[in-house]
């Protein structure tokens, strides 16, 4: 028995997997991100993970050898700053489509959105749908 609301209950499952889809694939593109910085007289290169964790630490020229150890340790920490910081722009390039106006991923992260702005009050969805759940089930005659 079919009802007036299979066409838009099947649309609504129709919009959720094709948003989960989008979630799967937004967070392999995530996991692939990376941020790399390189230090002033390319004394280190650090690449860095979508989550800020160090994936290599490379030293293109002998520079280092020259720094301070107090210096070097100086360096280091500034460019894996900066690698964490291009990594995090470039997973809120990734997530800019998908947040609502006015929320950004580095507001996210740094726990200064609001999690009711992430989310509507009320579910969208078709006005078929809505009056069979705000009766309980289809129209009485």
């Amino acid at each position: 028995m079919t009802s007036p609301y299979d066409q838009p209950i099947e649309d609504l499952l129709a919009q959720y997997r094709a948003q989960r889809e989008a979630a799967v694939e937004t967070r392999r593109r995530i996991n692939e991100t990376t941020g790399t910085a390189t230090a002033p007289r390319q004394t280190v290169k650090v690449t860095v993970g979508a989550q800020g964790e160090v994936t290599a630490i490379e030293f293109p020229t002998s520079a280092y050898r020259r720094l301070p150890p107090k210096e070097l340790a100086e360096v280091l920490m500034t460019t894996i700053a900066q690698a964490r910081a291009d990594a995090m722009e470039k997973v809120g390039d990734l997530m800019s489509d998908q947040l609502p106006p006015g929320v950004t991923m580095g507001g996210l992260l740094k726990g200064e959105v609001d999690p009711t702005q992430l989310l509507a009050e009320d579910p969208t969805m078709p006005d078929s749908v809505k009056e069979y759940v705000d009766k309980g089930g289809p129209e009485s005659s």
